[in-house]
């Protein structure tokens, strides 16, 4: 392997990356997690956030990641993403609607348990939201 990480971001539309990076930062549903060259392999679910890919020329480039599985092994980083997109193609409009429509949900649900989930729905878009809003060119953890 050359040196430094080989990444590949999948998604079930297309490849969206496959090259060879310094490290990447990646939303684990237990926290962002950064992996580099000769991390210990281990695999987790994403949650939705921000990857952010740190090239060996020293170049950062960020993607959306909608849900699903890292795969940290020998050969690199693996990310099965539900949807991935480069931050470029992030579709911030749609992200309002959504947030409006869990809003929505929020206020007509009817007992204890709709509420606790659609209050983590909410949560979880508003702040994805915050999040995009604070990227600006590099994207630091």
């Amino acid at each position: 392997m050359a040196e430094g990480l080989k990444i590949e971001i999948v998604s079930p539309e297309r490849l969206v990356l496959s090259e060879v990076v310094q490290s990447v930062t990646v939303p684990g549903t237990e926290g962002y997690f950064t992996v580099m060259q000769d991390h210990a392999p281990f695999m987790t679910t994403l949650r939705s956030g921000f990857i952010t890919v740190n090239g060996t020329g020293g170049t950062n480039e960020v993607y959306f990641v909608k849900g699903g599985f890292a795969d940290v092994s020998p050969e690199g980083l693996t990310i099965l993403a539900e949807e991935s997109v480069p931050f470029s193609e992030f579709d911030h409009a749609g992200l309002t609607t959504q947030i409006k429509s869990a809003e929505a949900e929020l206020a007509a649900a009817a007992s204890p348990e709709e509420r606790t989930f659609a209050q983590e729905v909410v949560s979880g878009l508003l702040n994805l939201a915050a999040e995009a809003g604070q990227i600006n060119g590099t994207h630091i953890h």
